[in-house]
């Protein structure tokens, strides 16, 4: 699935007037899930919003009490109720755990990317031997992998098996749950380039061959200063110096 290089994270927007100024500010990729309790908010955004539909790409995702087949597609169902929509163009199975059954959870999947409902099927959360034993069982291609990914955590074998399969690695929490600012080496950066913290981690996952953020923000301001991430272009040295931050510290395990 081709996506924007910067999506919205939507976890913890209450706002419809949020959604609708990210997308005025030019954002195509809106990401949330049942879990979240906020689809309504970003379908009121979406509708409230000039941007046509088909130029902005929703993804959801089913939470781990719901991957029985048949909850599966009900849960789905009301999450387009409440999103306002048809159909949506990624549903992500949020975590493999709790009812999570690859045999019997992903042809519900299918099912809904055959019928049209959804345009593609993405997992999150995945280790290595799950998206294996998932692309064996799908028959529908993997859309997308949905991981946290920033510089305190950097899961490189997860990059590489999205590269080798061909299919976008989405990284949430790219900001490090605020703590940007908070890393060595990404305040140094910043310093040289006369920039913010956040804007050094956007572009270093931009750099990324194939790794897609999607930076939670509210205000205006913030929104803006995302997108403008994309024309800050760090060289080869400040890349691997970011590179290089110990990275053992998930912020939002199982």
């Amino acid at each position: 699935m081709q996506l924007p290089p910067i999506g919205l994270g939507t976890m913890g927007i209450e706002d419809p007037d949020t959604i609708a100024t990210a997308l005025e500010c030019g954002y195509g990729h809106l990401d949330t899930a049942q879990i979240y309790g906020n689809e309504t908010v970003v379908g009121e955004g979406l509708a409230r919003s000039s941007v046509p539909r088909e130029d902005v790409i929703v993804a959801t995702k089913v939470w781990a009490d719901s991957l029985e087949p048949d909850a599966v597609r009900r849960t789905t169902e009301e999450s387009l109720e409440r999103l306002g929509l048809d159909g949506v163009d990624l549903l992500y199975v949020h975590r493999p755990i709790e009812a999570y059954e690859p045999e019997r959870t992903l042809p519900a999947f299918d099912g809904l990317y055959e019928e049209g409902t959804i345009d593609g099927v993405g997992l999150s959360n995945f280790s290595i031997s799950e998206l294996e034993t998932a692309a064996d069982v799908l028959e529908a291609p993997i859309a997308a992998h949905q991981v946290e990914y920033h510089p305190l955590f950097q899961p490189g074998d997860l990059l590489e098996h999205a590269r080798e399969n061909g299919y976008p690695l989405v990284a949430y929490s790219p900001l490090a749950n605020g703590r940007a600012g908070e890393i060595e080496a990404v305040v140094d950066v910043a310093e040289a380039y006369e920039t913010t913290p956040e804007a050094v981690c956007l572009a270093w996952l931009v750099a990324k061959e194939g790794v897609v953020p999607i930076p939670k923000a509210s205000s205006r301001e913030h929104l803006e200063a995302n997108l403008e991430a994309l024309e800050l272009e760090l060289a080869s040295e400040d890349l691997e110096r970011i590179d290089a931050v110990e990275r053992t510290e998930e912020l939002f395990p199982e």
